[in-house]
């Protein structure tokens, strides 16, 4: 039993003091007697829910483990994550899910939530057992890669619709080069052109051009149930900020200035309704090459608050309710999961947040495998000091 105590809450947009009692695994109005945990000017919020996030097992623990990557989402106060299923065995069928589900079942920290491959080994070729996967999962993806058979993403589509899942796509057209905008509108706009006729639930991975959030405006405003996230790079970096450093390149790649500031209006204006991180862990060995011959992807959960906070609420851009809808409501409303909050009753994954002091972010201190982030060494607000999942303090109280 905790009693959070001297802490913030956000109700109707501005912080209010409030004490959270936590019993067993729920939130509750009140304890005569409680574990007391020292919250005085912190951000109290429901646990923040990441929908894009690598953690590479299996086949790939020397860059990240079930363990250590939902250790470091509980150092970023992410109580829910939605685990990418580029994984060996791919989670294509059955038996190699449970693979994944054993270790989660094991080691994770967090809530996990796996994706199942849309086609067999992400090959684009064949599709996988989505009727079956369907009882197993909430979500499809082949993230990672595009499908440009738009025969075959059709037929997963329907199946998807038929068993009320949704799909989330990397929306890439190898047509392009990846620095080509094209690469990634000309398949947000073709892929559009399907679900118009499927109707299915469909979600778009790490959007960054302006073009692409121009189509799935469009979408929405034909009444489609189309939704897209951004990621934090590419709201607050841009290729002019390169230089060539491993640690900036991912896929999609940063954009122009330009793009940046469709990325950052996109979402305040509600087009896209999600941060996500793509948190994308590496091995030193695959970052520290030439640019060129270096990996995509970098690490994300342990600065995801603190980058949104530090750069949209503080600045004012945002208020704190948009804040919760990117990180916790818009997200798990995407994935069909209950709506959560500090009320009596709801389930204790709870996230404290230093909102009013500001700290270098260290690489010595990443819990995850990966050191691969461009935000080491920026001062940021928000970093995260306690969390909970479940009722039980998982990050924090050392």
């Amino acid at each position: 039993m905790y009693k959070l105590k001297g802490g913030f809450i956000i109700h109707n947009n501005k912080l209010i003091k409030k004490d959270i009692y936590i019993k067993d695994n729920l939130i509750v109005d009140h304890l005569e007697e409680a574990q007391e945990i020292d919250c005085t000017n912190l951000l109290i919020m429901p646990g923040i829910c990441d929908l894009h996030v690598h953690l590479r097992e299996p086949g790939q623990t020397a860059k990240e483990t079930i363990l250590t990557g939902t250790k470091a989402a509980a150092k970023g106060g992410v109580t829910t994550i939605f685990a990418m299923p580029n994984l060996i065995p791919y989670p294509d069928s059955l038996a190699g899910l449970k693979v994944e589900e054993d270790i989660i079942a094991k080691d994770a920290f967090v809530n996990v939530y796996p994706y199942a491959c849309i086609t067999k080994s992400e090959k684009g070729q064949e599709l996988s057992d989505i009727t079956a996967l369907a009882k197993k999962v909430l979500a499809f993806s082949d993230d990672g890669v595009g499908i440009n058979d738009y025969n075959l993403l059709k037929k997963a589509q329907q199946l998807v619709k038929q068993e009320k899942r949704i799909i989330c796509s990397h929306a890439e057209d190898y047509h392009y080069i990846p620095t080509d905008n094209r690469s990634e509108y000309m398949a947000v706009k073709k892929e559009l052109e399907v679900v118009k006729e499927t109707k299915v639930r469909y979600h778009f991975c790490h959007l960054s051009t302006k073009e692409s959030f121009i189509y799935v405006k469009e979408a929405q405003k034909l009444g489609l149930d189309v939704s897209c996230e951004v990621t934090p790079h590419h709201l607050f970096l841009n290729e002019n900020m390169i230089n060539d450093n491993p640690n900036f390149k991912m896929n999609p790649p940063l954009r122009s200035i330009d793009d940046q500031q469709a990325t950052i209006k996109a979402l305040l204006d509600g087009i896209a309704s999600v941060i996500a991180t793509d948190h994308a862990p590496h091995t030193k060995e695959d970052k520290n090459k030439p640019y060129a011959k270096a990996l995509n992807g970098i690490i994300g959960l342990e600065t995801l608050v603190p980058l949104v906070y530090t750069n949209l609420i503080k600045t004012g851009l945002a208020g704190y309710d948009m804040l919760i809808d990117w990180l916790v409501n818009n997200p798990r409303k995407i994935m069909g999961l209950d709506k959560v909050s500090l009320d009596s009753g709801n389930i204790a994954d709870i996230a404290c947040f230093d909102i009013f002091n500001s700290r270098i972010y260290k690489e010595e201190e990443i819990v995850s495998k990966g050191k691969n982030s461009p935000f080491i060494g920026q001062e940021l607000y928000g970093f995260c000091k306690y969390t909970f999942v479940n009722g039980k303090l998982v990050y924090g109280g050392e």
